[in-house]
């Protein structure tokens, strides 16, 4: 069976079909940092657990669903563009 792509499709790997490797890795790191500085700020295990469960979790769930099949990476590139320099661009006929 053959198929056809068109030459402007993107075709990117990904990681069980729903991660693509720049988020995973954008997660692994942020899930890391926040590993560390839980462990050095707290001593009780439920504390921790908590921490990181509320600290984790939104990020890997935004990054899980997206914003209509965009990289992570990309859409907080957009994001801290637009706060940096904010325009509102009105196009008529």
């Amino acid at each position: 069976m053959k198929f056809i792509f068109p030459q402007n499709y993107k075709f990117t790997t990904k990681i069980l079909g729903i991660l693509d490797y720049q988020t995973a890795l954008l997660n692994a790191i942020w899930s890391g940092l926040v590993f560390l500085v839980i462990n050095l700020l707290f001593t009780n295990l439920n504390i921790k657990i908590f921490t990181f469960i509320l600290l984790v979790f939104p990020m890997l769930i935004f990054s899980v669903v997206g914003i209509n099949g965009e990289n992570l990476i990309s859409v907080i590139f957009y994001l801290s563009k637009f706060i940096i320099k904010p325009k509102l661009l009105f196009y008529s006929k």
